[in-house]
């Protein structure tokens, strides 16, 4: 394996709280957890995109089961740091799932209201089981009764961005987790 390239702090973050050594270590040993729970058997991964796509696909790599894979899209921050209020489902799944396991991957658990809705939505198609996975878990924040079932990491109430978390559609490529300069933070003028 190449070595792990360094790279500078990015302009806009104030520090980074998950490296990408971390997040790469970390997900290796999620893989081996799916392992523990699902055995040899097939399942099922929905992911709720834009902000879980790159650790469900870093995440997928290391699963060794048959797995089927659908996407649901969820609108809950627009180009706010804090959640809108109520999540607004823009694309539903297109998979059946009805008696199948099912592996929900999120990259953030925070208020819980995103997660509370969709996992009661997907409930409703009847899966055989349920499970619930996140990258990040900041309970700080938490404003629904719901815990994940696999957590990557616990992070404390910052915002933060990177590997997929963005701010306005922004920073979704860092290879890092790193918490916003505050003075971004702001709603921009970004056209």
């Amino acid at each position: 394996m190449p070595p792990t390239k360094t790279s500078a702090l990015h302009p806009d973050l104030e520090s980074v709280l998950v490296t990408e050594t971390q997040i790469r270590r970390r997900i290796k040993k999620l893989g081996t957890e799916l392992k523990e729970i699902y055995g040899d058997d097939e399942f099922t991964v929905i992911s709720i995109i834009n902000g879980a796509i790159i650790f469900t696909a870093d995440l997928l790599r290391e699963i060794e089961n048959p797995i089927r894979l659908d996407c649901i899209r969820i609108s809950s921050y627009r180009n706010e740091t804090k959640s809108i209020g109520t999540p607004q489902l823009v694309h539903s799944l297109t998979l059946d799932i009805t008696k199948r396991h099912v592996l929900l991957i999120d990259d953030i658990l925070d208020t819980g209201k995103t997660l509370a809705m969709v996992t009661n939505m997907v409930k409703k198609l009847k899966p055989a089981t349920l499970k619930v996975c996140v990258l990040l878990d900041k309970k700080g924040r938490r404003e629904v009764d719901f815990n994940a079932d696999i957590v990557g990491f616990n992070i404390p109430d910052k915002f933060v961005v990177g590997y997929g978390l963005d701010f306005a559609e922004r920073y979704r490529n860092l290879p890092c987790i790193g918490v916003l300069k505050p003075h971004l933070q702001n709603p921009p003028e970004w056209t």
